[in-house]
């Protein structure tokens, strides 16, 4: 890639000028919409049936010079739409080969092999857009985190609608003070929309030609493949996914997340429908509990509780709220509660409003603090990556911010999978461990043999813990 620095910097000069408020995109310097040869960028895209398509197709200004998938039938789409694109199976033969000419990289395989594609990317010095949730551990979040600082690559994850202004609204309205001290906050999601609460397959399936089966169970324990897994449905089953909550919460706790300025929580813990440890439960609730954060502006922010729902469950709809109405988006939304009112507001921050509405109807926004991104969530990586990194402005969700973020999502599904103990989960997330399980607590897991009894053994809840925060990958697979 021939990197104009001169243009670039002047980008990154006059959003400077701007406060930092909106960055200017790159068309609009290259002029009526032409974007140079030489200012695209090689993107290669891992995982591409399904979201990977529509990312890369957002950013179909650029050129898209690889592509990989274990389907190809399902990768079909996308193949057609970038056909001058070399087709892959097996990212690390894509390295091998073309690791040179590649620029960036877009990541939009199953949750449980993020981190695999993730990090040799980043070794080899590629920028990358990782779909959310970013990893399918605490841990792997933790050290994508660490290896984007070693490396200085531009990241992001792609939970899109933290590039929307109403999530920047929403955070300013926060902290302005205008309904006072948040002591807890409700949120919730319609999702699952796939199975869940399942059992392993009594019977494997033939493989089909066009599946790469050993690729796409990768760093998991091997297990025969069944239509139940792929290609969409392995969002439900532990080994591969992180249920309702991985899928949903890096877009409905994100606003929460940045208006509350949370890190990690100091306890958890969890309820939720019939149990099986093979998946995740058709509907849970979590408890998040965080300390105080430090004072902002004018504002005290003390200690916060943070409430999940998922699976049909609801938190009750706040006192003054008019009958009749949408709260949030309907399947999904925000509660924040404070000390002089309520903020609702959809997944993105959409639709928000403050209540009672009598006593803020008349009340002035106030004023911008956050940088507003103008552009697609995708774009503005892109821009990102193109940028001198003298001048460099970093997209939203640059894994600084979400690294934490995903961080605390996936470790509310610790809660999930230990509720079995019935307490609550003290965390020390520096070191990422629970500090509260004693050598005799116990937990139930999926011995991984169907139809065969026991379904499930008992095993020390410090060893599941432990496998769960940071998973023994298979043989000939490594972080």
């Amino acid at each position: 890639m021939n990197h104009q620095i001169s243009r670039r910097r002047f980008i990154g000069m006059t959003a400077a000028t701007a406060g930092a408020f909106t960055i200017i995109p790159s068309y609009a310097v290259s002029g009526l919409g032409h974007v140079a040869p030489s200012d695209k960028l090689n993107i290669a895209g891992i995982g591409i049936g399904s979201k990977g398509d529509v990312n890369l197709n957002n950013m179909r200004t650029e050129n898209i010079v690889a592509l990989c998938d274990i389907d190809w039938q399902y990768a079909k789409r996308c193949f057609d739409r970038f056909p001058d694109a070399k087709q892959y199976v097996d990212y690390r033969k894509m390295f091998d080969e073309m690791g040179k000419s590649i620029d960036a990289v877009v990541i939009a395989t199953p949750d449980h092999t993020h981190g695999v594609c993730t990090m040799p990317a980043m070794q080899l010095g590629k920028h990358v857009y990782v779909q959310k949730p970013l990893t399918h551990s605490v841990y792997e979040s933790r050290v994508l985190l660490e290896a984007s600082r070693k490396y200085k690559v531009v990241t992001q994850m792609g939970n899109e609608g933290h590039s929307n202004n109403t999530v920047s609204e929403v955070c300013e309205w926060i902290w302005s003070g205008a309904i006072g001290e948040v002591t807890r906050v409700d949120a919730w999601t319609d999702r699952p929309i796939w199975p869940q609460g399942l059992t392993r397959p009594e019977q494997g399936m033939w493989v089909p030609e066009h599946i790469d089966w050993d690729l796409f169970i990768g760093p998991a324990a091997m297990r025969p493949y069944h239509r139940a897994y792929h290609p969409w449905d392995w969002r439900g089953w532990w080994d591969f996914g992180t249920g309702a909550l991985g899928d949903m919460a890096c877009h409905v706790l994100d606003v929460v997340f940045a208006a509350m300025k949370l890190g990690h929580p100091v306890s958890v813990e969890a309820s939720s429908s019939a149990f099986n440890t093979e998946s995740a439960p058709v509907a849970a609730t979590i408890q998040y509990d965080f300390p105080a954060r430090p004072k902002e502006s004018n504002l005290n922010m003390p200690a916060v509780t943070v409430f999940w729902y998922d699976g049909g469950l609801l938190p009750r709809r706040p006192e003054g709220f008019p009958e009749g109405e949408e709260l949030g988006t309907g399947r999904n939304g925000v509660i924040f509660h404070g000390t002089k009112g309520v903020l609702t507001c959809g997944n993105y921050g959409e639709k928000y409003r403050l209540l009672p509405e009598s006593k803020f109807a008349n009340l002035k926004p106030p004023a911008a603090r956050l940088r507003r991104v103008g552009m697609s969530h995708e774009m503005d990586w892109v821009r990102a990556c193109k940028e001198s990194p003298e001048n460099r402005v970093l997209p939203l969700s640059n894994f600084e911010y979400s690294g934490p973020l995903n961080e605390m999502v996936v470790m509310g599904n610790l809660a999930v999978r230990l509720k079995s103990l019935n307490k609550k989960l003290a965390w020390d997330g520096d070191n990422m461990r629970i500090t509260n399980l004693s050598d005799s607590d116990v937990v139930r897991v999926a011995n991984g043999i169907p139809r065969q009894e026991p379904r499930q053994i008992t095993i020390n809840a410090k060893q599941a813990a432990e496998e769960y925060i940071k998973h023994t990958y298979r043989e000939g697979w490594s972080l």
